[in-house]
């Protein structure tokens, strides 16, 4: 640049040389102050469109986002699933070496025990028909034997009758045979 202004200036004096200068520096700042209008110009225009372009690009960088997010969201449910999976298999492991019943064993047994409660309440009903009627054949044993016993007595009490009168009647005989 300086020595394009000491061209123009051709070699000439200092002054000359100063007002080139000057000259240069005032065409600088006018094409300062053009650009600056032309930019303020432009610039609402350029700035609207950028704004849109903005607008556009976060809109395609947005769904980008949250298909990426999607797409993490579901390995790494998938990934979860299989780590709980694992987890589970191995307290299931764990706990069946220290022979601690699961679940599945409790729920067995609670079946078992209902299944057997129904079988004793059926069975117990059963118990107490059976008992009754053998109460009630008891009863009817006791009475029937009451009543043998009763007739039994009523003949021993009559072949002790006749014994006695037989017993009277001989000691009677051998009273008389002694006496005479």
């Amino acid at each position: 640049m300086a020595k394009k202004l000491k061209a123009l200036a051709g070699g000439s004096s200092e002054t000359q040389l100063a007002q080139t200068i000057k000259d240069s520096a005032h065409q600088i700042w006018l094409a300062g102050l053009g650009a600056f209008a032309k930019a303020q110009e432009e610039g609402t225009k350029v700035f609207e469109a950028l704004v849109k372009e903005g607008e556009t690009i976060q809109k395609r960088t947005r769904e980008a986002a949250e298909d990426k997010v999607a797409e993490a969201r579901k390995v790494a449910t998938g990934t979860w699933d299989k780590l709980e999976s694992v987890f589970e298999e191995r307290v299931a492991r764990a706990l069946n070496s220290l022979n601690v019943p699961t679940k599945k064993d409790i729920d067995a047994l609670s079946a078992r025990i209902h299944e057997l409660t129904v079988a004793t309440k059926k069975l117990s009903g059963t118990a107490q028909k059976e008992v009754g009627k053998a109460g009630e054949a008891v009863k009817e044993a006791v009475g029937e034997t009451a009543e043998v016993v009763k007739i039994t007595s009523k003949k021993v009490a009559a072949s002790a009758k006749r014994v006695k009168v037989a017993a009277e009647k001989a000691v009677e005989e051998v009273k008389t045979d002694l006496a005479g």
